[in-house]
């Protein structure tokens, strides 16, 4: 449901380089970025930049080995502070400019982070956390002139950041399109897993105790009939649906990519695939991105 921005297709940027401070979100940036189809390396050599960039722009620039890529260079590589910007101008040379994000957070947020994660800070050099943080920070300095984003991530959660670098980096207004599946089954062969949201309709009237109905599927059209004019099935169906539009866009805002709804029968062949059809139908007429699957259609 997520709408395309004018223009963003064009300005959308293929070389992404990730900088900045020690637990300020680089890890955050680059699991979405990598969700987005961007190929992406953490902790990459310097000296193994301009190396990279060929992957980017081969010799006859029509079939580049990489179409997007994104790289996460910081202070834990010993040559960064002195070599970055000398490696940035001979990727110019290249014709090769790649989009420079520095992500920062205050230092009582970084404080705390670090203090929650237990993890030790890089520069520490044993005279503390708070002299670490704000080492670190000056070192930076000439660094974060070079960037041509910059993200404060104090305010940010997990969720809120990977909503807004979605949102930066995919071309729609509400991020990347969340695709979901619709999956009917059978109580009688166990739940799915990995399934986010589950409806059981075994109180709907059963077309197995109907000798005539009996050896077809909820695809076929004599189940359709036989269920859809049951006044029960129509309202399960309608307040379902009223439920996944209310949920769905929630789901999307948090930045899932993927969701699957479970819809389950007795045996996964009957009433579960009849509504799991219509719920598809009814999510893609509201343009969710919606696949349907029948688990035990065939038992």
């Amino acid at each position: 449901m997520a709408a395309r921005k004018q223009g963003d297709n064009r300005d959308l940027p293929a070389f992404v380089i990730i900088t900045g401070l020690s637990g300020s979100g680089m890890s955050s940036a680059t699991d979405a970025l990598e969700d987005l189809g961007y190929f992406c390396v953490d902790n990459l050599p310097l000296s193994m930049l301009s190396t990279f960039g060929r992957l980017l722009v081969p010799a006859d620039r029509r079939n580049p080995s990489i179409e997007k890529a994104a790289l996460v260079i910081n202070i834990r590589e010993r040559h960064f502070l002195n070599d970055f910007p000398g490696e940035l101008k001979k990727l110019a040379k290249r014709n090769l400019t790649p989009f420079v994000v520095f992500f920062e957070a205050s230092d009582e947020v970084l404080q705390r982070r670090f203090s929650e994660t237990r993890r030790p800070h890089p520069a520490d050099t044993g005279k503390g956390l708070l002299s670490a943080i704000r080492g670190e920070r000056r070192a930076l300095k000439e660094i974060r002139k070079l960037a041509d984003l910059i993200i404060d991530t104090s305010d940010h959660t997990v969720h809120t950041l990977r909503h807004f670098l979605v949102q930066k980096f995919s071309g729609f207004d509400d991020g990347v399109p969340m695709k979901v599946e619709v999956m009917s089954f059978g109580h009688k062969y166990g739940n799915p897993r990995a399934v986010d949201l589950m409806f059981d309709v075994r109180h709907l009237p059963n077309p197995y105790f109907n000798k005539d109905l009996k050896h077809l599927t909820g695809d076929d059209a004599k189940i359709v009939k036989f269920l859809l004019e049951k006044p029960e099935v129509t309202e399960t169906i309608d307040r379902f649906t009223d439920l996944l539009l209310y949920l769905l866009p929630k789901y999307q805002r948090e930045g899932k990519s993927y969701l699957t709804i479970g819809v389950g029968c007795t045996g996964g062949k009957h009433r579960s695939v009849m509504v799991a059809n219509s719920l598809r139908k009814a999510l893609r007429k509201e343009g969710f991105d919606t696949a349907v699957s029948h688990r035990d259609i065939q038992k």
